[in-house]
């Protein structure tokens, strides 16, 4: 008999998340590994990478963790290079990785503009070109990228981060466009307001933190935890048919 179960398990597949040492990346991380998911975590900070892995693997998860700059123009042909010296064929790209500088915009530097599309929008570009090849070859590939609320309003003090934010949903339907026909699917996910060291400073507010939660229709902001469910569906076989699609999960912030 047929079970529904089949649709969202991920054993045998390995995971690729970058900025999986922590917040977003880690919890995204730790629902594919929960789901059968090996796992490769990357950031820049191999002793915070290491400290993730232990965490998961107190769990029973299989992880890997690979030290890299998402920033560097050559980060998608290193780390494909060092899966392929792992013995690691990724199937489920995660692109998380990020950063926000909050500066007003006309503090804003070149360097500090480039450095935003660097890492939220070349990275996960690189890293698809070194990746979706192989998928493609097998079969099977999924590729999440991580939106946000920024992607379609803006917000105080974070102008290259939100212009960023906006490229990335054009860029996961370009991606769409090119590999979902080779079985390679890549959509996108946009939190709302999630407790991380991102936003350490807006949940360090109590009253900005309250109106953002009075904003949503559920009435609380986000918990990591919100976010297993999204992230196992399109990383699945459930979500074969899904593609270019930028799916919300913010408890209604962007309804109302």
């Amino acid at each position: 008999m047929f079970r529904l179960t089949t649709l969202f398990d991920l054993t045998g597949r390995t995971a690729l998340v970058t900025g999986g040492n922590s917040g977003i990346g880690l919890a995204m991380a730790r629902a594919l590994g929960l789901a059968g998911a090996r796992l490769v975590i990357v950031a820049r900070r191999e002793d915070a990478l290491r400290e993730a892995a232990e965490g998961l693997q107190a769990e029973g998860l299989q992880v890997d963790v690979l030290p890299a700059d998402l920033a560097a123009s050559d980060a998608g042909e290193r780390l494909a290079t060092a899966c392929k010296e792992l013995g690691r064929d990724v199937d489920i790209l995660v692109n998380v990785a990020g950063l926000n500088l909050r500066q007003p915009f006309m503090k804003v530097t070149a360097e500090a503009f480039d450095l935003h599309m660097a890492v939220h929008l070349r990275a996960p570009f690189l890293l698809t070109q070194s990746f979706a090849p192989a998928m493609a070859q097998r079969g099977y590939g999924r590729i999440i990228n991580i939106a946000s609320l920024q992607s379609y309003r803006a917000f105080p003090d974070c102008a290259p981060y939100g212009a960023a934010k906006g490229g990335v949903v054009q860029l996961t339907r370009a991606i769409a466009e090119e590999w979902s026909r080779q079985g390679v699917t890549c959509n996108a996910i946009a939190p709302g307001f999630f407790p991380t060291p991102l936003t350490a400073a807006v949940f360090a507010d109590s009253a900005r933190s309250a109106r953002n939660a009075a904003q949503t229709a559920i009435g609380r902001n986000g918990e990591l935890e919100d976010l297993a469910g999204a992230t196992v569906f399109l990383a699945a076989p459930a979500s074969a048919y899904v593609t270019g699609q930028t799916l919300t999960v913010d408890g209604g912030f962007t309804a109302k």
